[in-house]
């Protein structure tokens, strides 16, 4: 099977106070013939990375794994994913340790213009929408014959080759696409009863409203998950043993401390990244 990926380089500022810190990330959109899935290039190579050392480790012994918390490799945590042919959109957002996936109940309502301009090599028409708690414009072209387009936009006549919000806070611009053979690829499976975090894991199937008072509680005690999961999993001959770095780059790993510098980090992370794509899911 084939599979046809777009790429989109993703401008966004996370702190509204800070208007002059622009991030940039490369997303990408993956199309096949049963839907697509829409996520950050960094994240899914630091991702797949992780894994690899954590298949290694399991590779050697099934007694204890060291997980290293690095915050590199991509700022954009979430995954999209769009079923064909009926569109139905799940968004997959990490919370401590658990995948929340979470079903989209709206789908985006367009206002089509006559405005039209050329987009990177495309010919593109303009096309508005409030979405999520912004107001977007986007760009189609029906020179690339898909109703899809980046994060949760579908619906237009041809693919969403550019996006903004009207406060110029985030925007999607499509830079390229290329055509590969998709392979399948064996899960390692972890030891019985062992939950890692951040790893594997069931995700947790939810609605919107429900998603909100999960992010109420993590905000509230962000490191609750791991203390649990730390205490579940520290009896018999399974140790997970958290490392984390401090400001001046030591290395950590007495777990009251680990926790101290997780929660301080997630606390002032929470403040800086106020500018959500989506305001409305973390009301």
């Amino acid at each position: 099977m084939h599979k046809i990926v777009f790429f989109y380089e993703y401008k966004f500022i996370p702190d509204s106070t800070n208007k002059a810190d622009v991030k940039k990330e490369m997303m990408l959109l993956d199309i096949d013939k049963n839907g697509s899935s829409y996520y950050s290039q960094d994240k899914y190579i630091s991702d797949s990375t992780a894994k690899a050392d954590l298949e290694k480790q399991l590779k050697v012994s099934s007694g204890n794994f060291t997980i290293k918390r690095t915050e590199k490799g991509g700022v954009v945590g979430y995954k999209v994913t769009k079923q064909y042919p009926d569109f139905k959109t799940f968004i997959f957002l990490k919370v401590s340790s658990d995948t929340y996936k979470v079903e989209e109940d709206q789908k985006p309502e367009w206002k089509i213009l006559q405005d039209k301009q050329k987009i990177g090599e495309y010919n593109a028409q303009k096309a508005t929408t409030n979405f999520g708690g912004r107001e977007w414009v986007a760009w189609f072209s029906t020179d690339i014959p898909f109703q899809d387009g980046p994060y949760k936009f579908y619906g237009l006549p041809g693919l969403i080759v550019k996006i903004e919000d009207k406060t110029g806070s985030h925007s999607m611009t499509l830079v390229g696409n290329k055509t590969f053979q998709t392979v399948k690829t064996q899960e390692q499976e972890l030891p019985a009863g062992i939950q890692l975090f951040g790893m594997g894991g069931k995700e947790i199937e939810t609605n919107e409203k429900q998603f909100k008072k999960v992010w109420k509680n993590y905000v509230n005690d962000p490191t609750k998950n791991m203390r649990e999961m730390m205490m579940k999993n520290s009896d018999g001959n399974n140790k997970v043993v958290f490392k984390s770095k401090s400001a001046d780059g030591r290395e950590i790993s007495d777990p009251n401390q680990v926790f101290r510098e997780i929660e301080k980090n997630l606390r002032e992370s929470f403040k800086k990244n106020n500018n959500f794509i989506e305001p409305d899911l973390y009301k």
